[in-house]
């Protein structure tokens, strides 16, 4: 496992502050023992949190077109028919994985084909698990079609997690499992399928990125 390169730049900031933080407590309290021992705990604490936010783990598994995996690790909040109006205008199968701060939070491609839409909303930052959430948060959509099925994939951002990063752009080639984006501090990704996508996961189940099949088309 390795940390994923969005994480670098924090976690040699705080790595920094905690240094300083814990050599001040130091040298203007060097009598308070238990003060010390609780700063000292408490940044070791907050370290490895943000640590295991950025895991990378390696994840390498193509199963084919007709197989949709899933994009990102967390809990499946949605599965619902919708009438999606930004791209394909018609009826779809809607499929949608919220992150919590302790999921990993790469989002993969779940089918391989060629980028054909990348589009960034601005929005609220309601809770992402909320189904308004969809619609109204702040957004940034990507549609990967093949030869045989289109599918959308939508990163949503929620009241903790306020960047959203899109790697993809427009003509670019969708690998199956590869990395297409990230969101820092808890999120949502909804899957846009296509009517007759036989779903393979339930509400409530924990899912895999790039590992769980989400759906056959």
């Amino acid at each position: 496992m390795t940390i994923h390169r969005e994480g670098h730049k924090m976690l040699i900031i705080l790595a920094i502050f905690n240094i300083v933080l814990n050599a001040c407590m130091q040298q203007f309290f060097s009598d308070a023992l238990v003060l010390r021992a609780v700063v000292l705990t408490a940044s070791v604490i907050v370290f490895l949190l943000v640590l295991q936010f950025f895991r990378n783990p390696s994840r390498k598994q193509n199963i084919g077109d007709a197989h949709v995996l899933c994009p990102a690790d967390g809990k499946i909040v949605a599965i619902e028919e919708i009438d999606e109006q930004e791209y394909y205008h018609d009826k779809r199968r809607l499929v949608s994985v919220f992150m919590s701060p302790l999921n990993v939070h790469i989002n993969r491609f779940s089918i391989s084909g060629t980028v054909k839409y990348v589009k960034y909303h601005e929005g609220l930052y309601l809770v992402a698990s909320h189904p308004k959430s969809s619609t109204e948060n702040e957004r940034s959509t990507v549609v990967v079609e093949n030869e045989r099925h289109s599918v959308m994939l939508r990163q949503i951002a929620g009241y903790v997690a306020r960047r959203i990063i899109t790697y993809s752009k427009v003509g670019d080639k969708a690998s199956q499992g590869a990395e297409f984006g990230f969101i820092k501090f808890g999120s949502r990704v909804d899957i846009i399928l296509p009517l007759e996508a036989k779903v393979n996961v339930q509400l409530g189940q924990i899912v895999k990125g790039g590992i769980t099949e989400i759906a056959w088309l």
